[in-house]
């Protein structure tokens, strides 16, 4: 039976509030402020089939790091833009995101008002921007996006721009976001659909013209225009997504410095080469693309949750966020995910136990971070229900929570075909 966290002052912060109408003297100064932390960067920002567009209109963006905001910002200056944020972003700052316009939202939660406030947003004329993968890119390709972005699409009826950022995972990759790379920035702004179309549309079409704009991979771009990464700390971190060894299997053992990536269980070492590929010093070469490898772990959890043999379970040390503006130690619990259940929190604070559980079919993905520089310098996961969010860190067991974000996203298609198999 799920029970609540003991809090002395159970006041929570209300996402269920309208944005304010972004006013005009913020819309200029984050294009000042934008335009100048681009300085010495090397990007461009180009608008397709977006001639003589005007607001309302919707903006889809892929998210590999915080300058993807300061290159949407040259996209879409002069016009006012909402931005739907996951309540972390309004960690010590809450009044300045609610002051330009932000949508404060809990990832990976289902939250009808923040439907109705992107309604709100188009309707008033503006523009509305959204993360539809709702996290930064592991890997540098597209992850899961919903089905529910076909029903926004067709309930909204304005023009659709989807914005591709490539580069920019090269730059700062989110397994290592400390160390910058020398890397030319290219932003595409793409008209997909007008509302004549959307109107015409099922609201599969949507999904699939969607995914079809969405796609990307961003070693492919690498390779495709010659950039070459010279930085002698290049592979740093990568072991972070490349978790699994291809020629030993053993799981979370795997390290990287330098230019290289390894497995401390049989020592089998790989080098991430000038232009983004990856080369075994000795034996094979299992994966020279990087998503290759990243994708043959997604199907190693498949198949450890089709035979059943997939759970997790870890002591773990636990923040939550019930309100915007700081993180609250709830201290040492226990973090489960299984089959059957999905997640289940369960720790002690002010004198009585709490349980916090997330169905498999509560949440399509799961929000994850490397070296999380807010609380902790590690890795860690971060689970929301409607009016909470809970940060946990893994304390025995290391490298665990891409593995963790394979198996919700896999669970939750799992559990939705078995639903729509019985309701036929």
């Amino acid at each position: 039976m799920e029970q609540k966290v003991n809090y002395k002052n159970p006041r929570r912060y209300n996402t269920a509030r309208y944005p304010i109408r972004q006013p005009l003297f913020f819309t200029g100064l984050i294009w000042v402020l934008s335009k100048f932390a681009l300085i010495g960067k090397k990007y461009k920002v180009e608008k397709i089939n977006m001639e003589e567009l005007k607001p309302p209109y919707m903006i889809l963006s892929n998210h590999m790091y915080f300058v993807d905001f300061m290159l949407g910002a040259m996209g879409t200056f002069p016009h006012r833009v909402n931005n739907v944020v996951n309540i972390d972003g309004y960690y010590r700052r809450p009044w300045l995101m609610e002051l330009i316009g932000c949508i404060c939202t809990r990832k990976f939660v289902a939250d009808l008002h923040l439907v109705k406030s992107i309604r709100k947003v188009l309707q008033r004329g503006d523009v509305l921007c959204m993360y539809p993968e709702a996290r930064y890119s592991p890997c540098g390709v597209t992850s899961y996006l919903p089905d529910s972005l076909g029903k926004l699409i067709k309930m909204n009826k304005v023009p659709v721009v989807v914005t591709i950022h490539r580069g920019n995972h090269l730059y700062s990759p989110f397994w290592n976001f400390r160390k910058k790379r020398k890397v030319p920035l290219h932003t595409t702004m793409t008209k997909i659909l007008t509302p004549e179309q959307i109107e015409a549309m099922s609201v599969e079409e949507i999904n699939t013209v969607l995914r079809q704009a969405f796609a990307y991979d961003d070693y492919r771009y690498q390779k495709e225009t010659g950039i070459r990464i010279t930085e002698p700390y290049r592979a740093e971190g990568l072991h972070k997504v490349l978790y699994q060894c291809p020629h030993c299997l053993a799981e979370s053992k795997m390290d990287s410095k330098g230019t290289e990536i390894f497995c401390g269980s049989c020592g089998k070492r790989w080098n991430l080469n000038e232009d983004g590929t990856l080369t075994a010093l000795s034996g094979e070469t299992e994966f020279s693309h990087v998503p290759d490898w990243f994708a043959w772990e997604r199907t190693q959890v498949e198949k450890q949750i089709a035979a059943g043999t997939y759970a997790f379970q870890d002591d773990v040390q636990i923040y939550s966020q019930p309100r915007a503006m700081n993180f609250m130690k709830l201290g040492p619990g226990k973090l489960t995910h299984t089959i059957q259940d999905g997640f289940t929190i369960e720790g002690f604070h002010n004198g009585a136990p709490f349980r916090i559980c997330k169905k498999p079919l509560q949440s399509n993905s799961l929000h994850i971070e490397y070296d999380y520089c807010y609380l902790e310098p590690k890795d860690c996961v971060e689970i929301s229900v409607p009016d909470d969010s809970f940060t946990c860190y893994p304390q025995t067991q290391e490298n665990v929570v891409t593995k963790l974000g394979f198996a919700t996203e896999i669970l939750y298609q799992k559990h939705l075909a078995a639903k729509q198999k019985v309701r036929r």
